[in-house]
């Protein structure tokens, strides 16, 4: 696959926005039930950017607030952060090289809400940022509405991420994920207490964490490990370290350098290096 490649050009957004184009172009003449929506979304918007602040727009809007105002403010957003349509481009790379079941960019921008609410909460993490704090705190509510997915707008998120799934998951305000990491759905990156205070935790760069996993407190995951579906971890994990069960603890040998990446959430690997 050279998707990854794309990811290492000095321009990502501009790489992965030619292919969504093209895409987008071979659908609307393919399937022409949905070239309205095609040319609405893609094919007849500028850049990334603006492809990315109507969509969005599109699935955010309440009648309360509407597609033509969150526009003005999505845009705004991506104004004060530029960094947004990067990330973005890097997020589009990384489900399109890990998730088999992805079969191109514009599936991928169109219909998976794991990339539509990690979008949304970098858009609300900027508005966070300038000191607009109620229409970030709107943004998390309607993403939690209409993706299921519930993320603070003051955490902090890295590039390169695959929210698979996606359905139920949850992150505190002062959680932070690295770079590169893959989660799955239903995983909880949750607080211990009550007080004011540094209380979720840190997920270093190129971690997966399997499907309903809990992480709860102010507590390290090191680069490269990997969490198994289902575990509740409450102490730290080593890099390249893999945790399981309830309380989480070390099984298996090392994994590999980056688990994130090949998707792999068996021990088979790790057993067999152990024993050796």
């Amino acid at each position: 696959m050279g998707n990854l490649n794309l990811a290492a050009d000095s321009n990502p957004d501009i790489c992965v926005w030619s292919r969504l184009k093209q895409e987008a172009a071979a659908y609307a003449t393919k399937e022409l039930a949905l070239s309205s929506l095609l040319h609405a979304t893609i094919l007849d918007q500028e850049n990334l950017g603006s492809a990315l602040v109507n969509h969005l727009a599109e699935k955010l809007a309440t009648p309360d607030l509407s597609t033509l105002k969150l526009r003005k403010v999505l845009a705004e957003a991506i104004e004060a952060d530029p960094t947004i349509v990067e990330y973005a481009a890097k997020d589009l790379l990384a489900v399109k090289e890990r998730d088999p079941a992805c079969t191109s960019f514009l599936q991928a921008f169109l219909y998976f809400k794991g990339f539509m609410a990690i979008q949304t909460f970098r858009l609300s993490h900027a508005l966070y940022n300038s000191g607009r704090d109620l229409f970030a705190f709107h943004l998390q509510n309607r993403a939690s509405e209409q993706f299921g997915v519930d993320i603070n707008p003051a955490a902090r998120i890295g590039h390169g991420i695959m929210l698979d799934h996606a359905t139920g998951f949850v992150m505190g305000e002062t959680a932070v994920i690295g770079h590169d990491c893959s989660i799955l759905h239903g995983v909880t990156l949750g607080g211990t207490g009550n007080l004011d205070e540094d209380r979720h935790p840190k997920v270093g760069n190129k971690v997966l964490i399997g499907a309903n996993a809990a992480v709860l407190g102010n507590i390290k995951i090191g680069d490269g490990a990997k969490i198994a579906a289902g575990s509740v971890v409450l102490k730290a994990v080593p890099a390249n370290c893999t945790v399981a069960g309830v309380p989480a603890k070390p099984v298996g040998g090392p994994c590999c350098g980056n688990p994130a990446s090949s998707m792999d959430q068996t021990f088979e690997n790790q057993a067999l290096g152990e024993a050796k």
